[in-house]
């Protein structure tokens, strides 16, 4: 009742409770990295953070279990995606996402902006949201701001994302800049949309790799009290330098006390960097998807597991790793269940490519509280250099 009094005053503060932010400790060696906590109704996470994807309710060939075996805090889900199949409708009937997908630890759904424009000629962009044919059965759907935030609200994410539209970063200035436009005209649709019962909404900065709309879009965006802001359209057609310059940038201009989310982001080099730069919460599909295609990533350097070079070879995948994989299965093993095409093959290479991330950053919220994280950052930047110049040369 409260709330709609606030909404129809046109009152959009953020009232306290759902998710709230402790900045825990900066670190102290020259960089802007933080150790942070993100206080939520299905658990505390602590950050910086990987965040897992579960496009369809689902980590693609591992279960919840694995999942807490891993230590995965918090898990994500597609809107666009779940809004399909099985529909948003039956998720809420069947009680909720963490109901339906037994899931009881935090979880993020995205607004579902990424995919529908990701669609190009199946769909078309007007004021009031997009119209897109699926990618399923071709039939047509429209996606508002309001029908996002319904549909994030009614699977019940702890974190749910504003819908913007995500151009990528190499797109014309002067799209860019109405495309800016009407993502913060669209942010406060979704503002007054937002029920803030049990959802708490995130809103995203864009801006391609123009400094000045990056400031100019922060700025609007963060002129709205929300608990936590993101950075959307890096890692989508960019040089990786090109895209850790301009996190380095538009990180800072994000608020001190609240979280800082870069959406779709990214390598192992590309998270390390981003943390140095102020980066608290990170997802990206590339670890599970590269498990699926047999590459593995080891301290030394990339592995692809389907070479001929390990039908015989008897190390674990990383002898550094005490991952379910590395203690017990060789690369001989793991190349003969891919080669032969066994869904466990798909199944122990995510287990280990998730556990390489996870504990990358455990390392990395370590090397944060201990004042040390230049060094480490440094170090993991030579390393990752070296491995794939070598890499490279034995081509």
């Amino acid at each position: 009742m409260v709330d709609e009094q606030r909404k129809e005053k046109g009152d959009t503060r953020v009232p306290p409770g759902l998710v709230r932010f402790e900045l825990l400790h900066e670190d102290q060696s020259g960089t802007k990295a933080r150790r942070g906590r993100l206080n939520t109704p299905h658990g505390p996470i602590e950050t910086p953070i990987f965040m897992p994807v579960g496009t369809v309710g689902s980590v693609k060939g591992v279960g919840p279990d694995d999942l807490k075996t891993l230590d995965a805090q918090i898990i994500l889900g597609n809107t666009y995606h779940l809004m399909l199949r099985p529909t948003d409708a039956l998720v809420g009937e069947m009680g909720g996402l963490h109901r339906f997908i037994s899931w009881d630890r935090p979880m993020l759904t995205d607004s579902g902006g990424f995919q529908v424009f990701s669609l190009s000629e199946k769909r078309k962009i007007t004021e009031e949201g997009a119209a897109f044919q699926s990618h399923l059965d071709g039939s047509r759907h429209f996606l508002s701001p309001e029908r996002s935030i319904e549909i994030q609200e009614t699977l019940g994410a702890d974190v749910i994302m504003a819908f913007d539209e995500c151009p990528p970063s190499t797109e014309d200035r002067a799209y860019l800049e109405k495309s800016l436009a009407r993502t913060t005209r669209w942010l406060h649709r979704c503002v007054k949309a937002w029920g803030r019962e049990r959802s708490s909404l995130f809103g995203i900065v864009q801006g391609g790799l123009h400094d000045d709309l990056r400031k100019r879009h922060a700025e609007e965006v963060c002129a709205v009290d929300l608990p936590g802001y993101a950075l959307g359209g890096y890692s989508v057609g960019e040089a990786p330098e090109a895209m850790h310059a301009g996190v380095a940038y538009s990180a800072p201009l994000l608020p001190r006390d609240k979280p800082r989310y870069l959406m779709g982001v990214g390598t192992p080099l590309d998270l390390v960097t981003c943390v140095e730069h102020g980066v608290d919460m990170f997802d990206c599909v590339l670890p599970t998807r590269c498990a699926r295609n047999g590459l593995l990533f080891t301290s030394e350097g990339k592995l692809v597991i389907r070479n001929a070079a390990y039908a015989k070879d008897p190390r674990p995948v990383d002898p550094a790793c005490s991952c379910y994989t590395c203690r017990t299965f060789s690369r001989s093993y793991l190349r003969h269940l891919f080669a032969a095409g066994e869904i466990l093959a798909m199944r122990l290479n995510t287990l280990h490519n998730l556990h390489y991330f996870l504990d990358l950053m455990a390392q990395v919220r370590r090397a944060i509280s201990e004042d040390r994280f230049a060094a480490f950052a440094r170090d993991f930047r030579a390393r990752a250099q070296a491995q794939e110049a070598e890499r490279k040369g034995g081509r």
